[in-house]
């Protein structure tokens, strides 16, 4: 490949990452905050695993946001019942999550199509009845609450750098896996419904399948679009709705998959 052909793979993803990188700095000029920046970043990589799977395979899963919400659920209930930790909080997090998924996996792997979709569903609701109905530890529909980020504490010393929302920006983006609970201090049910799955993809279309980076520009425009709308009407669903069924009548590769076209025309 000739050293202009490397340059203009390279230049979207320095674009990126240096968007990524000086998003804290940016953001407030446009009305934006780094809270909002964080949830962006951990809703995209949700999306970017859904797009692994509908974008390069062709299958479709519903069931994503159960293993997102058992990995908000994990964390949350280790900083509450378990140690002040967050690195602990982590690690049960992604090992509830994953243990779970593997389990299930396993089970509907052999599964195609709308069987397989059907499936995802089933399995995911059961999580999320499970969590809303088990309120003695979940804390049913009001949430699990009572926790807190913590310091990162490394025995000898600790660094309390998890308080400061762009300090928090930061760790996320360096870690990018198992946050949302972190994120909110605080996790519900509504992160394990088959709706939060139906966001996911909704990212992934959006923003682009087939493609690494397109469920990270449309995690972008939809919490953008959320947090906006949401803040002037209790129907910004319609508009977020109303929007996606354009993008995929008048855009069907996605957002980036356009603005690729363009750059190559």
């Amino acid at each position: 490949m000739s050293t202009a052909g490397s340059a203009r793979k390279l230049a979207p993803l320095a674009i990126i990452w240096t968007a990524l990188l000086l998003a804290p700095y940016w953001m407030p000029p446009l009305g934006g905050y780094a809270a909002l920046g964080t949830r962006i970043l951990v809703l995209a990589l949700a999306a970017m695993s859904v797009n692994f799977l509908l974008g390069f395979t062709g299958i479709l899963s519903f069931g994503h946001a159960a293993y997102f919400g058992l990995g908000a659920y994990g964390a949350g209930l280790a900083l509450k019942f378990l140690a002040p930790s967050t690195p602990l909080a982590l690690l049960c997090g992604m090992l509830l999550g994953g243990v779970a998924g593997a389990l299930l996996g396993s089970l509907i792997v052999r599964r195609r199509g709308v069987y397989f979709a059907m499936v995802t569903i089933a399995f995911g609701q059961v999580f999320y009845y499970i969590a809303f109905q088990w309120s003695s530890l979940t804390g049913g529909d009001d949430g699990l609450r009572g926790f807190t980020r913590q310091p990162l504490d490394f025995g000898l010393f600790s660094i309390d750098i998890l308080s400061n929302a762009d300090a928090f920006y930061y760790f996320v983006l360096v870690c990018f896996a198992a946050l949302y609970a972190l994120v909110n201090n605080f996790a519900d049910p509504r992160g394990l419904h088959y709706s939060q799955s139906g966001d996911f993809v909704m990212m992934a279309v959006m923003g682009g399948m087939r493609n690494f980076w397109g469920p990270l520009l449309g995690a972008a425009v939809f919490v953008a679009l959320q947090d906006y709308l949401s803040s002037i009407t209790i129907n910004w669903m319609s508009f977020v709705g109303l929007l996606f069924v354009l993008m995929v009548l008048f855009f069907p590769r996605g957002l980036l998959g356009f603005i690729q076209r363009k750059s190559e025309a």
